[in-house]
């Protein structure tokens, strides 16, 4: 497994994060914020809706500091102050714009390390992409260079965010005790097997939902809070279906879980629904069987984006023709969730865990990238 070793100089960054929705873009730049603080740097993170770190990050993180995206009159402070700096590094998280003030701080003094964080794909592209210079032609920054960085799943691209002690955190899990404390309407049975649900509005929920309640084997679904709770409720009424389940399907909601406790969520279950970004690299990480609900877009370039990401990883063709029902592609029914199909898509995940563990995390090729460019 390929992390960071040795020390780096400590570094102090900006970055800027902007939420769209569903809190996605916060929760990767607050785990990069969190990794590059255990790793001894100091943060800033500047967002503008910081709300969801109440649930998601709840202790914080010992050397970051969570900012209100800056407005202009804080900005026209900072330019007078003789104690703020601009960080050595700052990071533009997905395309986020920095306020024009912030990049006339910038080019004070010595100029920052100035990254572009892209979002996660596995086109081909990204490789292409990944590292290029963009010379800033125009505003108060003129005449900068900004970096893009990609992450991505093969070696010739920025990686996968992995915190170093991950894998050691994972073997040390206790599943049992971590299960018995969850706060559930109905306790556990042994002969559950657990499958865990974080997604958008898939239309084929309902066939989900009632394929699981007629299985030959006891089903607990794990309804993580927000969307995934309120798409439940809408195909469980559709289907004339108690709100808990019937048959052998037991439906539980869940709280919201701070990213510690959603990697435990994704460590305890047999299948993993997740979506977005984040959930689908900590499914990953996870080394379960896996099922990603990708986002929706009008022009319909997540169909290319999933299919990317089937190649790359060289998935199994029945989860693909699961994925192809799961996200719309096709109107082919919901491929069934048998035993024998659960055994071969965790080979999968495992065998993919092992390869990506094998390759250098994000934040590591981010630091030595960052140290070639100062």
């Amino acid at each position: 497994m390929k992390t960071e070793t040795h020390s780096s100089p400590s570094l102090r960054w900006d970055i800027f994060c902007r939420v769209i929705d569903n809190h996605g873009d916060l929760g990767v730049c607050w785990r990069l914020c969190a990794d590059l603080a255990q790793r001894g740097h100091t943060v800033r993170l500047w967002v503008d809706d910081a709300s969801a770190l109440a649930w998601m990050a709840p202790h914080g993180c010992a050397g970051v500091s969570v900012h209100a995206w800056p407005s202009d009159e804080t900005l026209q402070a900072l330019a007078h102050s003789t104690v703020f700096a601009v960080g050595d590094v700052v990071v533009e998280a997905f395309g986020c714009e920095l306020p024009e003030a912030f990049q006339a701080l910038m080019v004070r003094g010595t100029s920052p390390v100035w990254i572009n964080l892209e979002y996660l794909s596995a086109e081909g592209y990204v490789a292409r992409s990944h590292g290029l210079a963009s010379p800033v032609m125009s505003g108060p920054a003129r005449g900068m260079t900004k970096w893009f960085f990609f992450p991505g799943f093969t070696p010739n691209t920025g990686g996968l965010l992995r915190e170093p002690d991950l894998a050691e955190r994972h073997t040390a899990f206790d599943r049992t005790t971590w299960l018995s404390a969850l706060p559930l309407d109905k306790p556990l049975a042994a002969n559950e097997r657990l499958i865990s649900l974080f997604c958008y509005e898939p239309t084929a929920l309902p066939e989900l939902l009632k394929q699981l309640s007629q299985a030959d084997e006891p089903t607990r679904v794990l309804v993580a809070q927000g969307r995934p709770c309120a798409a439940v409720a809408v195909a469980t009424q559709a289907l004339h279906m108690p709100s808990s389940g019937t048959g052998q399907l037991h439906i539980s909601q869940l709280p919201y879980f701070s990213q510690t406790e959603f990697d435990h969520l994704l460590w305890a279950c047999d299948l993993n629904f997740v979506r977005g970004e984040d959930s689908l690299v900590r499914a990953l990480w996870a080394g379960q069987p896996l099922v990603w609900h990708i986002y929706p877009q009008d022009d319909l370039a997540h169909h290319d984006k999933l299919h990317a990401f089937e190649a790359a990883l060289d998935m199994p063709l029945t989860l693909r023709r699961f994925h192809a029902a799961w996200n719309g592609l096709e109107a082919a029914p919901l491929p069934t969730l048998s035993r024998a199909a659960l055994e071969s898509w965790c080979c999968w995940s495992r065998q993919v865990q092992r390869g990506l563990q094998d390759q250098t995390d994000l934040t590591t090729q981010l630091l030595g990238f960052v140290a070639q460019k100062r």
